[in-house]
């Protein structure tokens, strides 16, 4: 059986989809949507598919089992709600899944009235040193945890922004933790559990936008475990890295590249003889730019639990996880204050509003 792909939404993202649904098996990308006629044609003619300006005439015309949401970040609540509850398809939501914790929550809802699966995109979970990082906390090698920290130093300017209107706004993109930093974020949560408090400083350097460029919080885990998150796109002249570092009282790992792709340090006391040299080569890629290889395992995954019924990696619950601390970073900004996360809600956070 062959799982049948709508894509709405033809932006920046949208090859690394297409790329990645022409990689996996038995999936297959069907038709594409913008409201941009000449986008919307581009990706179509490119991807050999029909393409549409209007995504409900798309899928009246197409049966398809599951769409993928790719569109400005705060219209993912919108897009989502009316395509799951008016055509009953599975929903792939690319990162930040909203920006608002409300409009998550109803996506959640949604979806689960109508059976339908909701999956967040965060396929860096699929990159081989994350996998395994993952393997090594799992079997409990690190031991107690200490501190996880998470680095992105990119690139983006004025030109990035003024591409499309929407980015760099609060009412539909975010700033540098909303959008760049979000998939370290995820990280972070996975392995660190769930954050008790934070506190974070934004400013804005590189580009003349409405939002952060530049950020930096400092997390306290309910494990005791500390957390660092430094991200910024003011970097010049290119791109350097988007890392993430893990600590405990046995053992360190810490995953570097500029897009968590390179494994650069694998330090255990229970470390094997040769162990440490054999996983910095094995477990290392180069992928041609920042989004690395992690769609198309991404989609694998998807492909995998839609078939099999077997649960998702980052449905919508986890992706729901780091748009709270996200929510919560901003809201130390704007507070000036240590921000706790038990029954934490969006009061203070720019997100989301015009």
């Amino acid at each position: 059986m062959t799982l049948k792909f709508a894509i709405v939404g033809c932006g920046r993202i949208s090859s690394k989809h297409i790329e990645g649904l022409k990689l996996v098996d038995n999936l297959s990308l069907e038709c594409v949507a913008d409201i941009n006629p000449e986008r919307a044609e581009e990706t179509g003619k490119k991807a050999g598919v029909p393409f549409y300006t209007d995504y409900h005439e798309m899928l009246k015309n197409h049966q398809v089992d599951v769409v993928s949401i790719l569109t400005p970040s705060g219209l993912h609540a919108q897009h989502t709600i009316d395509i799951a509850s008016t055509y009953k398809t599975h929903i792939v939501c690319e990162k930040p899944m909203a920006l608002k914790l409300e409009d998550a929550d109803k996506m959640i809802s949604v979806c689960k009235e109508v059976g339908v699966r909701l999956f967040v995109v965060k396929q860096n979970r699929f990159n081989l040193p994350i996998s395994q990082m993952r393997k090594a906390y799992e079997e409990g090698r690190f031991g107690d945890m200490t501190m996880g920290t998470v680095r992105v130093r990119w690139r983006r300017t004025q030109e990035y922004y003024d591409q499309d209107s929407w980015r760099g706004t609060w009412e539909l993109d975010g700033g540098v933790i909303a959008n760049q930093a979000s998939h370290h974020i995820d990280l972070l949560l996975w392995m660190l559990g769930e954050p008790k408090s934070v506190m974070a400083m934004n400013h804005t350097f590189g580009s003349n936008i409405e939002v952060d460029d530049t950020s930096f919080s400092l997390v306290r885990f309910k494990s005791g475990a500390m957390g660092i998150i430094e991200a910024t796109t003011a970097i010049r002249p290119d791109d350097l890295e988007g890392s993430v570092s893990l600590f405990g009282k046995k053992g360190s790992v810490v995953v570097g590249g500029f897009s968590v792709n390179q494994l650069v340090a694998w330090r255990f006391a229970d470390a094997k003889e040769g162990e440490e040299q054999h996983l910095l080569d094995a477990a290392s890629e180069t992928p041609p730019n920042i989004y690395g290889f992690g769609h198309a395992r991404y989609l694998e995954h998807v492909r995998d639990a839609i078939k099999n019924n077997t649960a998702a990696l980052v449905a919508g619950e986890e992706g729901r996880r780091s748009l709270e601390l996200i929510n919560a970073i901003y809201e130390s900004v704007e507070t000036k204050k240590e921000v706790f996360l038990d029954k934490y809600e969006q009061k203070w956070s720019k997100l989301g509003t015009k």
